[in-house]
This record gives structure tokens, C-alpha cells and sequence, in this order.
């Protein structure tokens, strides 16, 4: 995929297993099935070059989400994910701190009182889930977030991958760039520390609109890139020997990919649809065709018939279910 970064980094062949480049322990252990456009990879690189957070807006199931992980792996970096609700706060992506579990180990003297634990002795990896607590030591109650996972990394960036921001409140974008921008720190008010990122993390940042368009500040500090669905025959053949070489699966017959292939976006080019099928639904579906039944579905059969077999993988609505339950 040729990302570009200050790290050493040299082109690599096609990888079809486990992940064999001496990745970072949080690195996605197997590749992911991208196929990336020449815009979007120039996009990731700028990204990387400037340390800036990459906006990602597109149609449902285009691949905004798995971008991330294929940069991740593809570097060898760990990869942090924060899905974002209705009720997120930016501060959830830095930590959170348990203050009702202090209290209760202080009460209940369930964990034995132990001299105060230096900072540096604290696996960063474990916070408040490490099996002896001392409620003495404020540091064991609080757990780091996505973006406070890949601020703490000492020997390399992380890759933070903020999903589908727009559903939360409209404040939290500019609320994030009060830490995605120099210093580059956040404070722990209730252990009284700071910190502060040795290596600006690769924040790549997804968003469907559900709240119209996101604030102005924010959009200026980050770079944006519309990521169209791969609504082309050559693409989407591309991704399915894609898919199936990294899954070192036996392929479709090359005639039952060509004609899934044409009646697939045939359906998505139509029009009405309510909710347009994504790359993984197309993918189960030829999945659908090739397994199911003890012989692949006809590639002659699926061309000529008016009827479309197995649309519960394609359709989620119950309108677009109607539209196709019958031949036309």
C-alpha cells in the first residue's frame, strides 16, 4: 500500500498471514483486504507528513472504518479505536478515572495498603484492571482512552481511528482541539499528571453527516477526503481477489464474480434504494454464491433471472426488501 512516514519504512510485498514485520503489540495482526485509490493513499500520506487529523466522509459501507486498520498494519504501528455515541465527551477518548472503585477498596480493605507505587513501576497497559490496587496510589483508578493509549506511547506513533464523529454533541470536535494541537498534552486532574505524546499520533476520523456539517475550526485543522464507493466493475473485482488472497480462500468461479459483480452494482446504480448494499455486504453475498449450497450458484442462472438470490444479505431496510422480493 506504500504509506510513507518519519519511521524507517520500505515498500513490502503482498502479505497473505500473520503479520511478519516485528509490528508493535497493539498492531492488527493480519492485513486487511484494501484496495486504496492513488487520492486516498496521497491523502493518508499528507496525513502523516503533517501530523494532521484526517476527515473521512462518505457513503455507508465504502470503507471509511477500515482504512485505519490497513494503515496500522500496513506500518506496523498499534491501532487504538473510539466509537463515538450519542453521550461521548472528548475527555472519554483521555481517560476515565474510577473514583466510586477507589472508594469501595478504601471501605471495603479488600487490597492491602502498600508504600506508593512510582508511576514508571505501572505497567501503562493495565491502569485500573491490575490485581492489586492501592487505593493509596491514585494512579491505579484511572484508565487511559484511545487517544490517551496512543499519547502514552513511549517508542512509536499510534494509528487512532475516531469513528463516526458526528454523533456526538456538536461541541466535541473543537473540544478535541484543544489536545490535537500543540502541546500536544492533557492533564489528569485527579492524579495531578500531565501527559505529554513523544510521537503525535495518525488520527484518521470518520463521519456520515447524521448532524450536518461539523463546526469550522474544526474542519480547518483537518485535511478531508470524500471516499467514493467503488462503484466500478475493475474496483470491485479488484477487491474480491484482494479479499480472497489475503484469506488464502479458494476464489468464485471468475464467471460468477464477473456477473455478480455486473448485476451487484446494476442493483446499486438503480436507483431507490433507501440503503445502498456496501463492499461487505457485497462480499457476503458472493460469499453466499459460491458456498452455500453444495455447488456454486450459475453464473447463467444469476444473469438471466429476473429474481435475486439470497437479497437478505444485500437489503436492510424493509423497502428495499419489498422492492426485490419479486420479479419484475
Amino acid at each position: 500500500m506504500s504509506f510513507s512516514t518519519r519511521l524507517t519504512f520500505e515498500n513490502k510485498p503482498e502479505r497473505r498471514s500473520e503479520n511478519p514485520h516485528n509490528p508493535y503489540k497493539d498492531s492488527p495482526k493480519y492485513p486487511e483486504p484494501y484496495v486504496i485509490s492513488s487520492e486516498l493513499k496521497q491523502a493518508v500520506n499528507l496525513a502523516i507528513y503533517l501530523r494532521r487529523p484526517l476527515l473521512l466522509e462518505g457513503d455507508a459501507g465504502c470503507g471509511k472504518t477500515r482504512l485505519a486498520s490497513a494503515v496500522a498494519y500496513e506500518l506496523g504501528l498499534p491501532l487504538y479505536r473510539w466509537d463515538v455515541r450519542s453521550t461521548t465527551k472528548a475527555q472519554d477518548g483521555l481517560y476515565e478515572y474510577n473514583a466510586i472503585l477507589r472508594l469501595h477498596d478504601v471501605q471495603t480493605q479488600k487490597v492491602v495498603q502498600q508504600p506508593p507505587v512510582d508511576a514508571a513501576e505501572i505497567d501503562e497497559d493495565k491502569d485500573e484492571e491490575r490485581v492489586n490496587r492501592n487505593p493509596a496510589n491514585s494512579k491505579h483508578y484511572r484508565k487511559f482512552g484511545a487517544l490517551g493509549k496512543a499519547f502514552k506511547l513511549k517508542s512509536c506513533p499510534a494509528v487512532v481511528l475516531i469513528d463516526e464523529i458526528d454523533k456526538a454533541d456538536l461541541d466535541f470536535p473543537n473540544d478535541l482541539l484543544t489536545v490535537l494541537d500543540e502541546p500536544w498534552e492533557f492533564k489528569i486532574k485527579e492524579t495531578g499528571e500531565t501527559i505529554r505524546t513523544n510521537h503525535k499520533p495518525i488520527v484518521i476520523i470518520t463521519s456520515n453527516k447524521e448532524k450536518g456539517n461539523l463546526p469550522a475550526p474544526f474542519l480547518r485543522r483537518c485535511l478531508y477526503h470524500y471516499v467514493d464507493f467503488p462503484n466500478d466493475k475493475k474496483r470491485l473485482q479488484e477487491i474480491v481477489e484482494k479479499h480472497y488472497q489475503i484469506r488464502e480462500e479458494t476464489p468464485p468461479p471468475s464467471t460468477l464474480v464477473e456477473n455478480a459483480v455486473e448485476r451487484f452494482l446494476a442493483v446499486w446504480n438503480e436507483g431507490g434504494l433507501f440503503k445502498k448494499p456496501g463492499t461487505s455486504e457485497f462480499l457476503d453475498w458472493l460469499k453466499a454464491l459460491h458456498t452455500f449450497e453444495s455447488k456454486p450458484y450459475s453464473a447463467v442462472k444469476l444473469e438471466k433471472d429476473d429474481l435475486l438470490p439470497y437479497r437478505e444479505l444485500l437489503f436492510k431496510l424493509q423497502q428495499d426488501w419489498k422492492k426485490y422480493a419479486k420479479a419484475s
